[in-house]
């Protein structure tokens, strides 16, 4: 038997083999214990099958939920997802892209917990790559993002139509330069219906962080009676700080949290949340990034949210 022959069966073509020589080769290769040789194959067609992922923090529900869809549609195009977790800070990011790109990737997909990653890093020269999850394209660069503007906008509005005029904002991030998207929608909204401009607590993007947050807002008597969170893993901490504060929720405090993980569902009481299409989006940006290493030209609008409504907010769930 040619080796012609067995590489049409082990690679599925590019001729049909008989379903008789099929048999017999795949009989062989259980018996042998044969497995292709990968590396032999890249050499000799000039691709891996490998996207690199780099993840700020994979311990973030958010972030593990775009490592699985991200793998799940990568895996539907026949290529698997090699991944590094940095600590979300340029130096940490330039490393593990540098690693990845040792390891002849065909593509880069780079989730940034920064609103504008820095990825000017020479070993990324001729690989495809794909922004996930920024909140605004930066220049030259190929993004997939959800309109976090719109989003927020949303959330508050829908406190406002609960009867609460003065709402809060915990985000995480400083207070220099223009306001980050999350932070102008909330603005927006509240001005737009007349109201003040409710409180901020800039805290990190964690659950210690909503947790000092929350200890920051309602610790005084003059506390909101809503507030939009701008990351789930905040949310939980601000969960915990009015537990311990003695407020109810939403008797005392209405909340509207961003991300919409699947913990969102499982809180006491369970949190409405802003959710990203993280499926929708990681299936794009598989197709973005692949269509960059066939030399496609590929555009990409920011997906809309979903305001999901449970108990948090005072609706019925």
């Amino acid at each position: 038997m040619s080796s012609a022959v067995v590489s049409y069966v082990v690679n599925g073509g590019p001729r049909a083999v008989a379903p008789a020589t099929a048999k017999r080769v795949a009989d062989a290769i259980r018996t042998l214990g044969y497995r292709p040789n990968l590396s032999a194959r890249a050499l000799r067609t000039g691709t891996t099958k490998t996207l690199g992922l780099v993840l700020p923090e994979i311990n973030n529900p958010l972030y593990a939920a775009w490592a699985v869809a991200l793998e799940v549609a990568a895996a539907e195009r026949g290529y698997m997802v090699l991944l590094i977790n940095s600590d979300g800070d340029p130096e940490s990011d330039h490393r593990a892209i540098t690693h990845l790109a040792e390891r002849q990737i065909d593509g880069l997909l780079v989730t940034s917990s920064m609103a504008r990653p820095d990825l000017a890093v020479p070993s990324l020269q001729g690989i495809p790559t794909v922004v996930l999850g920024v909140l605004e394209k930066g220049p030259g660069t190929v993004s997939i993002g959800v309109d976090a503007y719109a989003g927020a906008y949303e959330a508050v509005t829908h406190l406002i139509g609960h009867g609460h005029a003065r709402i809060g904002l915990i985000i995480g991030g400083g207070s220099g330069g223009n306001p980050e998207l999350r932070e102008s929608g909330w603005l927006a909204a509240s001005r737009d219906a007349g109201l003040p401009d409710g409180p901020i607590a800039r805290e990190p993007w964690s659950r210690a962080g909503g947790y000092e947050g929350g200890m920051r807002l309602f610790s005084s008597v003059n506390y909101p009676s809503a507030v939009f969170v701008s990351s789930d893993m905040q949310a939980l901490g601000l969960l915990r700080a009015l537990h311990e504060l003695g407020l109810r929720v939403p008797d005392d405090v209405a909340i509207v949290s961003f991300d919409g993980t699947e913990d969102t569902e499982y809180t006491s009481p369970s949190l409405t949340a802003v959710q990203q299409p993280v499926k929708a989006m990681a299936v794009e940006a598989v197709t973005a990034v692949l269509d960059l290493a066939a030399s496609r030209q590929t555009e990409h609008p920011l997906h809309p949210p979903k305001l999901i409504l449970r108990e948090s907010c005072g609706c019925e769930h």
